[in-house]
C-alpha cells in the first residue's frame, strides 16, 4: 500500500492511475489518512464496491457492539430492550 498527499495526487495524477494498477494507494491530507484508492476493471467493480460496503458495515457493528458493552447496555434483557424503545417513542 503506498500513501500519498492530496496535493501529490493533484500534481501527478498520471502516476497514481499507474500505481493503481499493481497497488492500493492511502491518499494523506496533513499526513491524516482522509480516502482510498483501489484499483479495480471492468469485471470486479462491483464486487469490489460490495466489498467495501461490507467492510464499512462490519467496522460499524463492530464500534456499536465496542461502545455497548463499554456503557453496560450490553446485558440488557430483552425486556429492558423493549422497555427502553417504549420510553424513546413516546418521547418522539
Amino acid at each position: 500500500m503506498r500513501f500519498l498527499s492530496v496535493r501529490e495526487l493533484r500534481n501527478q495524477s498520471g502516476k497514481v492511475w499507474k500505481t493503481l494498477a499493481k497497488d492500493d494507494v492511502v491518499v494523506t491530507n496533513n499526513g491524516r489518512p482522509v480516502g482510498l484508492l483501489i484499483g479495480v476493471d471492468d469485471a470486479s467493480l462491483e464486487a469490489s464496491v460490495l466489498s467495501v460496503k461490507r467492510a464499512r458495515a462490519q467496522a460499524a457493528v463492530s464500534r456499536m457492539r465496542r461502545s455497548a458493552a463499554e456503557a453496560g447496555t450490553s446485558r440488557l434483557t430483552a425486556r429492558q430492550i423493549d422497555a427502553e424503545v417504549h420510553r424513546a417513542r413516546r418521547r418522539a
